[in-house]
């Protein structure tokens, strides 16, 4: 057993990289732009390049190294490959294969919100992430492990369907999707609809480009049009929540993501309609804004290593 591993978050503009000692110590940070040109190819040859780098720097022996975890925006299958991961413009890639042939050290990889729920989970061995961003993305932990599934979607929370009369499309092609209200962009697509039904005074009628942040900022002043519309968004996010929860029984749902910086009282308002539609045995179990921030992805990563020593 080595002393170090690495963990890797790659995200759609910079690829989050994390040092780590086999006990789960972080040792150093940093990043790299992710250069998405030629459909991604330089993205593995990069995050191979600044591994061997550190190496270097810090006169490591590889010996010392267990290996290199890393989480990628789309799904990925129990052989390390993924079909295809849009925000990066790769279509099917052998990732764990290359970066194994580029570092000459083992590798393991996962779904990008399933590798930041294990990251999240902190010790817990069963739990829910939910990451609201520009999308809604999602990660399962049962028993220590994350549930990846036969194609590597397991944890789509975002792109389950919530609402069957939605008539516009989720990016994914499908309608409906709970992507299409909790996200930041979904949260302004509630946000208009609301707003183009009611004549009522609001606060959101200023903003000329009407953002999440303006929205949750009201909705955290009492303006009763945001408050409606984070009820619209608390129920379908608490309400999917509790359908999740009857089949993984969490000990914990950790919210993160951008969205979440608006803190406890969207944590209030996902809570009161989660257990308005929980299952007896789940409804007191609690929702809690995650901690670690944007670092949960690289500290998964390299728990997806470390677990396998």
């Amino acid at each position: 057993m080595g002393k170090y591993c690495f963990g890797i978050d790659v995200g759609g503009t910079s690829v989050k990289c994390g040092l780590f000692q086999t006990d789960g110590v972080l040792v150093e940070k940093w990043e790299i732009p992710t250069r998405k040109e030629n459909s991604g190819e330089a993205i593995l040859p990069d995050i191979a390049k600044t591994i061997l780098d550190k190496i270097a720097e810090r006169k490591l022996d590889k010996e010392e190294i267990d290996g290199v975890g890393i989480g990628v925006p789309g799904p990925v299958n129990e052989r390390g490959e993924v079909p295809c991961a849009v925000n990066l413009f790769w279509g099917f890639k052998e990732v764990t294969k290359e970066l194994t042939e580029l570092t000459g050290l083992p590798s393991k990889a996962g779904n990008d919100a399933n590798v930041a729920a294990l990251g999240a989970a902190a010790g817990a061995k069963n739990v829910i992430l939910v990451t609201l961003g520009t999308g809604v993305g999602g990660g399962i932990i049962v028993d220590g492990k994350i549930v990846g599934g036969a194609h590597g979607a397991g944890g789509e929370i975002g792109h389950a369907a919530v609402d069957h009369e939605e008539k516009e499309a989720c990016n994914c092609g499908n309608c409906g999707c709970l992507e299409q209200y909790a996200s930041a962009t979904g949260i302004v697509r509630v946000a208009q609809r609301t707003l183009a039904a009611t004549d009522e005074q609001t606060v959101l009628r200023k903003f000329t480009k009407l953002s999440a942040k303006n929205v949750l900022d009201a909705f955290k002043e009492g303006d009763k049009v945001a408050c409606d519309v984070m009820a619209q968004v608390g129920e379908m996010l608490g309400g999917t929540l509790a359908m999740f929860a009857c089949v993984t029984d969490p000990e914990a749902i950790v919210i993160g993501g951008g969205v979440s910086k608006a803190g406890q009282p969207l944590i209030d308002c996902i809570q009161k309609y989660y257990e308005k539609y929980a299952f007896t045995a789940c409804k007191k179990t609690p929702i809690i804004l995650a901690t670690l921030g944007n670092d949960a992805g690289i500290y998964g990563s390299a728990r997806m290593v470390i677990k396998e020593v």
